[in-house]
């Protein structure tokens, strides 16, 4: 074969394994509060300690972690924002409890309930450039698949309309990815794409209120990328089987040893 041959060969079949690539898979899971056991200093967290109102203690601060982890390892997503996590040890901790090879990214917000966001992500499909926090919101611009993308992750649907709008006018060419409580935000009108509405239309949900689903926690896909679908993570062993309703950590102060009050959205995208 000729060398010029050859190094078409090789475009070509470089060109189809792009192609063949899976997409990128993207969750947000509010991980319900999973604190340490250590007292904190700037925030009352007091009712997670070993002598607090729920005896927050080492083995269920560890079986919290395991938990979680083990819903993520059987998500195996490439890209996961949680909310909901006391500080970078609890981050650590996870991560290092999960058998998938997670990178992560935290960031402390401030709050005063000590609730910060985290980023896992997979390094070879997505690779952090830029970070901005601000009140209940964090902002993770990076590469994806060789294209630049925006991730904005909210935990108040107060802040999603402003957020948004304030990130379309400060970066007009970078695709957005909004994950968390937006609310009604008008999705189209900043050229967002709900991701999770057809799983809403058709009776699922994130969380159990009055009785039926509700989905709380949404994501928003920008119409410059290609969105292959979203939907509720739901599986048997997360849902208590009496009571239909996510399997909680606490129930009405009562230790249940589940895995929190909501379940995991996710979707797939193609930058």
């Amino acid at each position: 074969m000729s060398r010029p041959l050859s190094i078409l060969a090789i475009l070509i079949l470089a060109s189809l394994a792009a192609a063949a690539r899976n997409p990128v898979g993207i969750a947000f899971y509010d991980v319900d509060r999973i604190y340490d056991t250590i007292p904190a200093l700037f925030y009352d967290d007091s009712d997670y300690t070993p002598d607090g109102r729920y005896g927050w203690n080492t083995e269920r601060y560890t079986r919290k972690i395991q938990n979680t982890a083990a819903v993520l390892d059987s998500m195996a997503l490439d890209i996961v924002a949680l909310w909901g996590v006391e500080n970078e040890q609890v981050v650590r901790d996870l991560a290092a409890a999960c058998r998938e090879g997670y990178s992560y990214l935290h960031r402390t917000l401030n709050t005063l309930d000590g609730m910060d966001f985290a980023l896992l992500y997979y390094g070879d499909r997505f690779y952090p450039e830029r970070v901005e926090t601000g009140r209940r919101y964090l902002y993770v611009e990076g590469e994806c698949e060789g294209q630049t993308i925006g991730l904005a992750l909210c935990g108040d649907v107060r802040t999603a309309e402003w957020l948004v709008a304030d990130l379309r006018e400060e970066h007009p060419g970078v695709p957005l990815v909004v994950l968390g409580r937006v609310g009604r935000l008008p999705a189209a009108a900043f050229g967002l794409h709900d991701a999770t509405a057809r799983a809403e239309k058709a009776g699922r949900g994130n969380i159990r209120r009055a009785g039926g689903w509700e989905m709380r926690d949404r994501i928003l896909v920008d119409t410059a990328l290609n969105c292959r679908g979203g939907d509720v993570y739901a599986r048997r062993y997360l849902v208590d089987q009496k009571t239909g309703s996510p399997l909680r950590t606490y129930d009405r102060g009562v230790y249940r040893g589940g895995y929190g009050y909501s379940l995991p959205v996710f979707a797939y995208i193609r930058p």
